[in-house]
């Protein structure tokens, strides 16, 4: 017998936001900064602080409580996925899941490409993978992936017809955006 997630919610951010997911951040990101060897405790935080858009975040709650973020920014041909934080006991239950099948097929609707990076080793990759990203590029901290509306993993794909138009997401050149969720 398979156990839904727990119940959540999305709600807009606000700029109060701001403490609680920098802190989270540091508590999700910390393993895998620590292996890499990137791990800077004020660092891993400011660079939050730095690039947080209340107008492009969602805040996760679960029972009436703070549980997580994610962003979709937009960009010129889709969305670039960031700052998707789930507090720790709520990681491998379903909710991140939940929480990333519905922003794709908001997107898919959209027929747009969704991107994002991951650091290397995360297991936040399989997550990902899962959903029909693929890996486009990388380098010696993080993994640049995109999904493509339509593809494997896409909402569409499973039942409401193929996009039409979606661009190639490995045709596109690749850079580092420091609004992204990975690095410190």
């Amino acid at each position: 017998m398979i156990t839904p997630p727990p119940a959540w919610t999305l709600r807009p951010a606000s700029p109060a936001d701001v403490e609680p997911i920098a802190e989270l951040r540091a508590v999700v990101l910390r393993p895998d900064l620590e292996r890499l060897g990137r791990y800077d405790e004020q660092r891993v935080r400011q660079r939050l602080r730095d690039g947080f858009e209340p107008g492009h975040t969602q805040v996760i709650e679960a029972g009436g409580a703070f549980a997580g973020c994610v962003a979709l920014r937009a960009a010129d041909d889709g969305y670039w996925l960031e700052h998707f934080y789930l507090s720790p006991e709520l990681q491998g239950v379903g909710v991140g899941s939940a929480v990333l099948a519905r922003l794709l097929r908001r997107c898919d609707r959209e027929h747009a490409t969704v991107r994002l990076n991951v650091l290397r080793g995360s297991p936040a990759r399989r997550l990902y993978t899962r959903h029909g990203f693929e890996v486009d590029t990388q380098d010696e901290v993080d993994v640049f992936m995109s999904r493509r509306p339509g593809g494997r993993g896409s909402c569409l794909a499973a039942g409401s017809g193929a996009p039409e138009g979606a661009r190639e997401a490995r045709d596109q050149p690749r850079r580092r955006d420091s609004r992204t969720a990975s690095g410190a």
